[in-house]
C-alpha cells in the first residue's frame, strides 16, 4: 500500500477511535486494488483469500469508516446488497443499475452535472455530494 495511502488510513481510523490493524488494512488493500463494484461478502473472501485472517465484523466496521469519510462508494437499490467501489483517485461517475442482469454501467455527462448544479443554486444551494443511480432495463425490439 502506497506510504500516503497508509497515513490517511491510520488518521481516519484515529478519528473514529479504531486501531489501526493489519486485518483493516488488507481490507482497505482489498478494495483499493479494484476498480469493481463487490459486496461485502466478495471483499471479505477476497482479504482471506490473501492470507489475512479477519472477521466479517471488522469487514463491515471498516467498510462503514471509509465510506463515512468519502474513501469508498455505497451503491445501494442492488439485488446483491450494497455494493461498494473504491473512491480514491478515481474520476467522479454516476452508475446506470441494470434492473434484471443487475450490471452497473458507469458514466459520467457534464451537462447533468452542470444541471443539478443550476437546480441547487435556484433553489440557494450548493451541492457538495450527490448520488446519481439509475435503474433501468434493456429495451426490447
Amino acid at each position: 500500500m502506497k506510504e500516503e495511502n497508509t497515513v490517511l488510513l491510520k488518521k481516519i481510523l484515529q478519528s473514529e477511535g479504531l486501531r489501526y490493524t493489519k486485518q483493516r488494512e488488507a481490507i482497505w488493500s482489498e478494495i483499493n486494488r479494484s476498480n469493481d463494484h463487490r459486496n461485502v461478502d466478495e471483499i471479505y473472501f477476497s482479504v482471506l483469500k490473501s492470507g489475512t485472517k479477519v472477521s466479517r465484523a471488522t469487514v463491515y466496521r471498516t467498510i462503514d469508516v471509509l465510506v463515512k469519510h468519502s474513501l469508498v462508494k455505497k451503491i445501494d437499490g442492488v439485488e446483491s446488497g450494497s455494493l461498494y467501489e473504491n473512491r480514491l483517485d478515481r474520476k467522479h461517475h454516476d452508475h446506470m443499475i441494470c434492473v434484471e442482469t443487475g450490471k452497473i454501467i458507469e458514466f459520467y455527462n457534464r451537462e447533468i452535472e452542470n444541471l443539478q448544479d443550476q437546480i441547487a443554486k435556484d433553489k440557494g444551494y450548493k451541492i457538495v455530494r450527490h448520488v446519481h443511480q439509475l435503474f433501468v432495463k434493456p429495451i426490447k425490439p
